[in-house]
């Protein structure tokens, strides 16, 4: 998953972690039918500690992102706010004709 990050595959990063919630809920269950050793509930704890490290730095490159997304979301506001602002009004003529006005009589 954290390869999905860092290559900012989000589509396959959230598949690969609603399977990895389904795995994890799994052994959850697995565990509470089986009575672990010690030296089984010191991997365990490795396992756990080495899936919280990977969490944290694919949580990094998600808060990345999300921020990214928000300035391009304010960037798109601000963009429609300035065409609402500078659109011309309806009816209204976009090119002003000078000639138009004072050629009048001209030869």
């Amino acid at each position: 998953m954290l390869e999905l990050a860092r290559r900012g595959d989000w589509t396959a990063l959230l598949e690969e972690k609603s399977c990895g919630l389904i795995d994890a809920e799994r052994l959850r269950q697995l565990e509470a039918e089986v009575s672990l050793g010690h030296r089984e509930q010191l991997r365990k704890i490795e396992l756990l500690e080495q899936i919280l490290a990977l969490d944290a730095e694919i949580r990094t490159h998600l808060l990345t992102r999300r921020d990214e997304l928000g300035r391009l979301i304010l960037n798109s506001r601000r963009q429609r706010e300035l065409n609402r602002t500078y659109r011309p009004a309806v009816g209204a003529s976009i090119v002003y004709q000078a000639a138009e006005r004072f050629d009048k009589g001209l030869p």
